[in-house]
């Protein structure tokens, strides 16, 4: 048996420039951090005497001996691309439901293709990992959604992503002052919309506009660096609500399924009794909106968003990681 842990993670700045039709023009890039929330893949490898060559377990269990008869597209294209041709079960867990912008998806290809490459007994880097998984979603499956959330939880911690025409992505750990990071997590809220959202079709319709938006993009783009500034000298702090707040303004208006009339007034809400800023996490459309409040805040945003669910965060160090490892004697 073997269990990968996969962190979710938050972006703040440079959303839709990790999509291949803006960085096919230029490159794109994206400031994120992974979080301390996690999703789980268990694979066990059966030995011959199953009733079912394939079993596998998610939102429903499937039972087949046909990999191109299993439904969860993911699994499918993985067990495909690593030519498992042997009886297995595969079970995922998870600490965060699905569509709700932290990147769930990629975090559990992520996952699966980390445990694969351990099942064959091989050590692979997590650039690796996050590149072949991101293959299985943008290039096998045809799925609207940029690089970032497969590289973010495969790394985990603070990095830059630069994503560049020639598909290859460099990865810069954020340097960071310990005391800036641990004040700015210790300002970082997070409340659940109650909604969940499908984020290719908003992204399909954000890719038809990136034409039309280049400017904004670059806008959003150039946030980046600002924000990795505050994390590495510690100057100005509270400029992180305010750059994540441009940030949000700009994103809102690159389609009009990006927000609505009630994310919009839960975020007035939250601005007028003390966050700094925030944004919407993922695509848009509903998920998880991340507020930057100053502890003596905090108190009067909670009270004031009580119907949302405001979810306890820390940043993660690790990315994905393998959390048990015991391979069978066949």
């Amino acid at each position: 048996m073997i269990i990968t842990r996969t962190p979710f993670r938050i972006s703040f700045a440079g959303g839709g420039t990790d999509l291949r039709v803006f960085y096919s023009q230029e490159p794109g890039k994206v400031i994120s951090s992974s979080i301390n929330k996690y999703i789980y893949v268990v694979i066990k490898r059966q030995i011959g005497i199953v009733e079912y060559k394939y079993r596998i377990n998610w939102s429903k269990v499937e039972f087949t001996n046909k990999l191109e008869d299993i439904e969860h597209p993911i699994v499918r294209e993985a067990l495909i691309f690593f030519n498992i041709d042997f009886p297995i079960e595969i079970t995922t867990f998870s600490d965060i439901p699905g569509q709700t912008g932290l990147g769930s998806s990629s975090a559990f290809a992520v996952g699966l293709v980390h445990a694969l490459h351990a099942l064959k007994g091989k050590m692979v880097t997590k650039h690796t990992i996050a590149t072949e998984a991101a293959h299985l979603e943008v290039d096998v499956l045809g799925r609207a959604m940029g690089k970032q959330d497969h590289f973010a939880s495969a790394y985990g911690n603070l990095n830059v992503f630069t994503f560049t025409s020639d598909e290859v992505v460099s990865v810069e750990p954020v340097l960071y002052d310990a005391e800036t990071k641990k004040h700015i997590q210790s300002n970082l809220m997070l409340f659940y919309l109650k909604s969940k959202r499908d984020a290719s079709k908003i992204l399909e319709s954000q890719q038809r506009e990136t034409q039309n938006k280049l400017n904004e993009l670059r806008s959003i783009k150039n946030l980046v660096d600002p924000l990795r500034e505050i994390f590495s000298t510690g100057v100005n702090v509270n400029n992180f609500g305010k750059i994540l707040d441009k940030g949000w303004k700009i994103k809102s208006q690159l389609t009009d399924d990006i927000s609505s009339k009630a994310i919009d007034s839960h975020y007035k809400k939250a601005k007028k009794y003390g966050a700094i800023g925030g944004k919407l996490l993922g695509a848009g459309g509903g998920g998880f909106l991340l507020l930057y409040v100053e502890k003596k805040n905090q108190k009067t945003i909670r009270d004031q968003l009580s119907d949302l669910y405001c979810l306890p965060v820390e940043f993660d160090n690790s990315g994905t990681r393998i959390t048990y490892y015991d391979q069978p004697t066949l």
